[in-house]
């Protein structure tokens, strides 16, 4: 089985590393190709995402992606910006679903922003459409109006079975979890969000054994930091999603602690999907060693999970990490939780150490 394997720019090839370093001590029969995209290929004289890129990931089992952006492009068209990368990865491969658990490590409580009581025992997973709505609607354009003022279009656009198709994921989810799903709209003023919810609740009809809850974005947004631990799955639209999940993610204390998995429908007992830490490319701290590594390994955990069908494998990555909060070490963003503060490769090697200490996976 092969990973394509793209680093992507800023702290995104140091904490790549150790998410591939964790996955050749789990999986050491995985081949893992290493390909450029983002900022790195355009200084390399290629687009955004070249073609040989994304040769490797269509003959791959899956991505594991770093980040892209630097703030050189920043002024460029967004054709030639190193973010174009991303979304042409999730367009081409129709990665439609996005999917960001949000836990809090017994012992990293101090580190978040809320209170302790507020948080401990979080854990949520924010269930996100990525191919569709404002990011991906036309017409999508700057222009002048006919009185001469410089004004600007995005669309938000959402057919039924776009949104049936997301909507079954976060029911499918919570079904094996806690069985509660909170669907997040603004209906009270999208047109698109008035499907949405119409749809949602038709469907709630097939899940019976799921209890079923409506949040309007603004309310969602208070309520994640009001009673973060009474969320199981959350499942709402593209941009919302966006800005949730930023917001659950420094519930745990550092954005840099959330994974994510990008999945397309594939048949049973494998899927196709890029695995991506959220933390994005960190320019100040780049080169530093001290970047939090775990959204990375924890996204390799995923792709072991959903991609490879190797469920065991993903737990005893979980459980390392798990092991190494315990031990008392994180890198510098979590300094807050007290215990040793280690570099993104001391603790990339920490993990691999609890991996090696219970042997060899099945598949190896």
């Amino acid at each position: 089985m092969s990973v394509a394997v793209i680093p992507g720019d800023g702290i995104g090839p140091e904490i790549v590393a150790q998410a591939a370093n964790v996955l050749r001590a789990v999986r050491p029969d995985l081949t893992l190709t290493f390909a450029l995209a983002g900022a790195a290929a355009l200084r390399a004289g290629e687009a955004p995402l070249p073609q040989s890129t994304r040769r490797v990931c269509g003959s791959s089992d899956a991505i594991l992606f770093g980040s892209v952006g630097d703030p050189e492009f920043d002024s460029a068209p967004f054709p030639q910006r190193p973010e174009a990368a991303l979304f042409s990865l999730r367009s081409d491969f129709r990665l439609f679903a996005n999917l960001r658990p949000v836990r809090v490590y017994d012992g990293l409580e101090r580190a978040s922003t809320l209170h302790a009581h507020l948080i401990r025992g979080l854990d949520l997973i924010l269930v996100r459409e990525l191919t569709g709505g404002i990011y991906f609607g036309r017409p999508k354009e700057r222009a002048v109006n006919s009185d001469g003022v410089e004004c600007a279009v995005d669309t938000m656009v959402y057919s039924k079975p776009e949104i049936e198709r997301i909507v079954h994921v976060g029911f499918e989810l919570a079904r094996k979890r806690r069985k509660h799903l909170v669907s997040v709209d603004k209906q009270n003023i999208l047109e698109t969000s008035r499907l949405w919810r119409e749809t949602v609740n038709a469907m709630a009809a097939s899940y019976p054994d799921v209890g079923l809850e409506h949040l309007l974005v603004d309310n969602a947004a208070m309520q994640l930091v009001r009673r973060p631990a009474d969320f199981d799955v959350i499942v709402t639209e593209n941009m919302f999603g966006d800005i949730l999940s930023d917001e659950a993610a420094i519930l745990t204390g550092s954005i840099g602690n959330l994974p994510s998995a990008s999945l397309a429908a594939g048949k049973p007992g494998w899927t196709f999907g890029m695995y991506e830490p959220i933390g994005g490319t960190a320019p100040d701290i780049a080169g530093r060693g001290i970047a939090n590594p775990v959204g990375a390994i924890l996204s390799a955990a995923l792709l072991l999970r959903y991609s490879l069908n190797d469920v065991q494998s993903a737990q005893r990555v979980e459980a390392a990490v798990a092991d190494v909060f315990a031990a008392g070490l994180h890198t510098a963003d979590l300094a807050a939780a007290g215990g040793s503060v280690v570099s993104t490769e001391q603790f990339g090697a920490a993990v691999v150490g609890r991996l090696d200490g219970r042997g060899r996976s099945a598949h190896g």
